[in-house]
């Protein structure tokens, strides 16, 4: 499988995009159909049925050049069609056709914009009179002798040749003879050249055109030599019909400042731009509510990276500006071309990944989000470079423009003193600032929403992975072997990873292999250790990668914003030939070969079918169809894919073998050519290629070792984890992935989304088909339900078809613009402009007109509902003020109610007050009263004095004062502890609460580890089912082999059903196990007992894992024992039987330890406490309530 990503076995979404390509083609052939409409119907609207063709004398085949007397002759006649028979048939396979529509020219066509270039211009036969069409057979005649060769040598016209040196040149014929010409170039030499050879040019005025097929000859030095005149003037971008053609400057062209935006959306500029692509492609997607695509495709270093570039530039204009999500959107690009592009030897920024980029827009045509779609990263270029090239930009932009203090925790140097940046000599790019583009980059990191935080884990990777290419080996004995240098590398490596430099070390220069209950150590050799470590700084770089692709689309994520309306910007690395190619190369150009099939199905094949099937007047058009080369990819079970991942599965196949397989199965392909050794050859659609097989079967496996992806478990770094976690998901859920691949394919198949083309090379055959073919298509019903109401007559049929033509007719659309067909209208390029404009100019009318009327029933119906509104709200303010004098009435009289009550009720309690006092007061005279008397009486028996009958009286009196006086403190010390009852009661409840919330916090706890304890042991039990298995199936395949060893044979049966009632004894069934209880409230003691008995079975998890892990190696390395037949030291069977042995003494062992584990968590978790707490609680709930 072709992946580069992560997980070697999951399908890319490259693959995916192409095999939908791919079924689209399939689904897109022309079918029977019937017509939705009647053949031709006749109507009055309908123009009269008339065969356009070319002249029977206009044919050029070859040498051979038919003449109007050689078509005149019947036999002459029959003798072209059975020629035109055989050309047809024996035609090169890898020929296409496509229909165009066939014309004559026409003096008179009101289209033709200047006299002098007739030659060019196209028009239609009429059927009228005999005269009128003999001076139309002289008009043609005179003007089909342009494209005659024999014409432009006779009159000595501007012609192209080929020079000896391959390029073209321009001159004049000077003579001729029978085959050969001599022909007078522009620099005053004079050349003989084969009349074959020789090319008609375009007049003078024909020279800058900027839409190609305005030109009247196109052959390829015609072509050429308009974009190099138009490039000559800095003028980079022109058109062929619907496609937009960019050539690459190669330095700051000012046409791309906000006046051009301006211009483009106002519609002010009209020339080729690709603001004019996405403008249309914007206009397209708001006005038919269809998503849309550009497709950018070209050659590497033709500049598509720098077109996408200025394309989301402009849609971002338009959505909005450059603030917000619009901002975020433009800020990507910063970010994939720091992570994701590089300077090759042909492009200082090239992009080394293919992206897809949808950019999604809301109902009013703002931006409301966007996601971005890789594939394919070019990971060996972290490890390997060319001489000339550089890493990706972010590596050299790190050591360039971080901070100091980033510098001092990251431990960085220079570009050049590390081994991955310094192998190919190139550490700068003329005009470029890394510096600056790091600030750059912090700044769109920002802009995106990344943290702080995890900026620092990025770059602290990337400095992970450059100290990983500085870490260096040292030969130890005359095997090769090696061990690592503990030098500044290494260390810094291992701190930036998050592990100790010394299991770093072992993962570097060792391999563990697992030997029954040993683990083996094997040291590595120096190419291995190499391999390793490369290995690892790949997939940390390409994971980080694509993370940091995740954390940018949850930025830019839609959600509930999306709208349906979208445009989707692809741009995927062009077509590659190098000196050496190698496995990126091979996917390259493959990917590159499915996307020009799929550009030759949209604009040749499907043509030609819609054409065919909706019965348009047309001829055909050769074309290059690159078929043969995507079976010679594609085909299954003999294809270069398929012949790759067959090899890839077989342990000892090397590249050798790839290519002789290679050569033996594909050698009949026309466009595969085997080479010596482990080369050979493609011929793609942009020419050959040759391939080096040299590592295609490991970068295609692409693994990683066990040993690495314990190390990236192992690190403390977060990122590292996860990237490990992911390879662990993808590698479990391939099968599933692949499900859900062909599952977004078949989903992917069910859209359609109209394409536009921005081609930056390829152009010749691209303009020969839009100038011939029908670019715009409309149903009749589409096509009258848009534009009839642009027809002045009303007594028109009301039949779609007429309707369409009476509208073409109105407009004088000249016939040769339009074809009608079956079901759809056919439009040449600009017809559908013309008729845009008037409708929009009716429209405006029709909206004013409906404006006004609008206003007038407006201001009438507010006029209305001003007047009822007055009237109304007066009536209304009237009910109000009464209601609120009626309430005030109310309130008054129940305020004084109330007040007259409250004064009863004082004067009540004032007498009753009062009368107490007095009471109190009488009550202590009586009692003084009392005292006198009996003081008189012991006056009389102990003659008291005067002053103590005083100070009797002044006691009782001080009495009376007292208590009157303590009434209030009582009153208030009552209040008091009222408040303080109160609080208690308060915080009392408080401690309920908390006390219940414990309650609820223990509960959960508990119920947690019973299911965890529950889903331990079904794990248990199935890992435990699978050793047995893995077990019983070595046994069985060495019994098969020593058929001598019967008994042997059996026990494993025997030893099966033995362990599977053991395990169904070990797992807990629905009713019959106990739960494991932990204690609601624990005490101190039994918390640690808890704590103890967790950590045991954590251990039993751990060993279980190590002991399956090992059980699973050792099986295996008996059945590979077997299956090699080469074990001079070993005894498979005596083999088996040990490991029989070891493995039930383990089990016996094991069992024992689980089930006093068990039995110690039923210990720490006994009901007893827990019921005592809750009839504690119980008691504390009631009293509370």
């Amino acid at each position: 499988m072709l992946s580069s990503t992560p997980s070697a076995i999951a399908r890319s979404s490259l693959e995916e995009m192409l095999e939908s390509l791919r079924r689209r083609g399939e689904e897109e052939k022309p079918k029977d159909l019937p017509p939705a409409l009647p053949a031709r119907p006749t109507s009055r609207a309908r123009l009269p049925s008339a065969r356009r063709s070319l002249p029977n004398n206009y044919r050029i085949g070859g040498d051979h050049v038919v003449t109007e007397s050689e078509c005149s002759s019947p036999n002459n006649f029959n003798a072209m069609e059975e020629s035109k028979k055989k050309d047809g048939d024996t035609g090169h396979k890898r020929k296409g056709n496509f229909g165009i529509k066939k014309m004559k020219q026409d003096m008179e066509s009101p289209y033709i914009a200047t006299p002098k270039v007739n030659a060019r211009e196209t028009s239609s036969e009429t059927s009228v009179s005999a005269s009128t069409v003999s001076v139309s057979a002289a008009k043609i005649r005179e003007l089909d002798c342009d494209d005659n060769i024999a014409y432009y040598i006779r009159k000595k016209l501007r012609v192209w040749c080929r020079q000896p040196g391959g390029q073209w040149g321009l001159g004049q014929i000077q003579s001729t003879s029978e085959e050969e010409a001599f022909v007078s170039l522009s620099n005053g030499d004079v050349m003989k050249v084969a009349r074959s050879e020789i090319l008609p040019a375009n007049p003078d005025i024909l020279e800058g055109v900027d839409d190609l097929i305005q030109l009247s000859y196109l052959n390829e030095p015609s072509v050429l030599h308009n974009l190099q005149f138009r490039y000559s003037q800095e003028i980079i971008y022109s058109k062929a019909g619907p496609i937009l053609i960019a050539l690459n400057p190669f330095k700051d062209v000012q046409i791309y400042g906000n006046d051009y935006v301006s211009g483009y959306r106002q519609k002010l500029i009209d020339s080729p731009h690709v603001f004019a692509m996405a403008d249309v492609a914007f206009n397209e997607m708001m006005r038919d509510e269809v998503n849309q695509s550009i497709i950018i495709s070209g050659e590497s270093g033709s500049g598509k990276t720098e077109t996408a570039k200025f394309a989301m530039q402009y849609l971002a204009a338009l959505g909005g500006g450059s603030c917000g999500i619009e901002n975020e959107v433009l800020q990507t690009n910063s970010i994939l071309e720091a992570f994701g592009n590089a300077k090759t030897s042909r492009n200082d920024n090239s992009s080394r990944f293919g992206k897809l980029i949808e950019i999604h827009f809301s109902i009013m045509g703002k931006i409301c989000g966007a996601k971005i779609q890789t594939f394919l990263l070019e990971k060996s270029r972290v490890v390997q470079l060319a001489s000339g090239e550089r890493s990706y930009h972010i590596f050299y932009q790190l050591c360039a423009g971080s901070s100091p203090d980033l510098k001092e925790r990251l431990n960085l140097k220079a570009a050049n003193e590390y081994k991955y940046l310094n192998q190919s000599d190139c550490m700068t790019i003329d005009g470029v600032d890394d510096a600056k583009r790091f600030n750059k980059l912090m700044k769109a990191l920002d802009v995106v929403r990344i943290c702080k935080e995890d900026q620092e884990l990025v770059f602290k990777m990337v400095a992970a992975v450059i100290w990983l290419g500085n870490i260096s080996f040292k030969v130890t004995d005359n095997d090769n072997h090696i061990e690592v240098v503990d030098d500044e590398a290494l260390n810094s490596a291992a701190r930036l990873m998050g592990c100790s430099s010394q299991e770093l070390k072992v993962t570097l220069s060792t391999r563990k292999i697992q030997a029954g209950k040993d683990t083996i150590a094997k040291r590595l050799t120096l190419w291995q250790a190499t391999d390793t470590r490369d290995g690892l700084a790949k997939f940390i770089y390409a994971s980080l990668f694509d993370w940091l692709i995740e954390q940018v689309n949850k930025s830019l994520a839609v959600g509930k914003r999306c709208t349906g309306r979208s445009i989707s910007i692809l741009d995927i690395y062009g077509f590659e030939s190098f000196q050496k190619n190698s496995f990126e190369q091979f996917c390259i150009n493959y990917a590159n070969e499915r996307l020009q099939q799929h550009f030759n199905r949209h604009l040749f094949k499907l043509e030609q079918d819609d054409y065919e099937l909706d019965g348009v007047d047309w001829t055909r058009v050769d074309f290059e169809d690159n078929q043969v080369c995507l079976d010679l990819f594609e085909k299954k079970p003999l294809g270069l894919i398929s012949l790759l991942d067959e090899e890839s599965n077989f342990p000892k196949a090397t590249d050798q073998t790839f290519a002789n397989k290679l050569r033996q199965h594909l050698k009949a392909n026309p466009c595969f050519k085997g080479e010596r050794g482990r080369a050979f050859r493609v011929c793609h659609y942009a020419g050959e290629v040759l391939y080096d097989t040299n590592g295609f079967l490991e970068k295609n496996r692409d693994p990683l070792p066990s040993d690495s992806i314990q190390l990236l478990s192992s690190c403390s770094c977060q990122l590292l984890q996860l990237f490990s976690k992911m390879l662990d998901q993808s590698q479990k859920q391939s099968n599933s992935s692949h499900i859900g691949a062909l599952g977004s394919q078949k989903q992917s198949d069910s859209e359609f989304c109209p394409e536009h083309y921005i081609m930056c090379c390829g152009v010749l055959e691209v303009v020969r088909i839009s100038r011939a073919g029908y670019p715009t298509r409309m149903t009749h019903q589409e096509f009258s339900r848009r534009y009839g109401f642009l027809l002045s007559e009303a007594n028109v049929t009301q039949d779609p078809l007429s309707i369409s033509v009476s509208v073409l007719q109105q407009f004088n659309v000249p016939p040769e613009m339009y074809q009608v067909g079956y079901t759809k209208l056919y439009l040449r390029t600009g017809q559908i402009g013309a008729l845009e404009d008037r409708r929009k100019f009716l429209m405006r009318g029709i909206l004013g007109i409906q404006m006004c009327f609008r206003a007038y029933l407006a201001r009438r119906i507010f006029g209305e509902l001003k007047n009822g509104a007055i009237t109304l709200q007066s009536f209304i303010r009237g009910e109000i003020v009464r209601k609120k004098y009626n309430a005030m009435v109310k309130s008054s009289v129940r305020i004084a109610s109330e007040k007259l009550k409250q004064t009863q009720a004082v004067t009540q309690l004032q007498s009753v007050i009062r009368g107490w006092l007095v009471r109190k007061r009488s009550s202590g005279m009586h009692r003084l009263k009392k005292d006198s008397k009996s003081a008189k009486y012991k006056r009389k028996s102990r003659s008291p004095t005067i002053q103590d009958d005083k100070k009797l009286f002044l006691v009782f009196q001080d009495v009376s004062n007292e208590d009157i006086q303590n009434l209030p403190l009582v009153l208030a010390e009552l209040q008091t502890r009222v408040l303080k009852a109160e609080a208690s009661l308060e915080q009392k409840e408080e401690e309920n609460i908390a006390l219940r919330e414990q309650l609820k916090q223990f509960e959960t706890r508990w119920i947690e580890y019973e299911m965890k304890m529950k889903a331990m042991e079904q794990m248990w039990q199935k890992q435990m089912a699978s050793l047995q298995m893995s077990l019983s199936a070595a046994r069985r395949s060495l019994s098969v082999e020593n058929s001598g060893v019967r008994h042997d044979a059996m026990s494993p049966r025997n030893y099966d059903s033995e362990d599977a009632a053991s395990m169904e004894s070990r797992t807990p069934s629905g009713t019959g196990s106990t739960p494991i209880k932990i204690p609601t409230n624990p005490e101190v003691g039994g918390g640690r007992e808890a704590n103890g008995t967790l950590d045991a079975v954590s251990n039993l998890m751990k060993e279980f894992e190590q002991r399956k892990q090992n059980f699973d190696d050792d099986a295996k390395a008996l059945l590979e024992v077997r299956s090699s037949g080469h074990s001079p030291n070993k005894n498979p069977n005596e083999e088996l039987r040990n490991l029989r042995h070891k493995f039930e003494g383990w089990k016996k062992e094991y069992k024992c330890r689980l089930r006093e584990a068990k039995a110690r968590l039923q210990r720490s978790g006994s009901p007893e406490p827990e019921i005592s707490c809750r009839k504690w609680w119980g008691k504390i709930s009631s009293r509370g309530l």
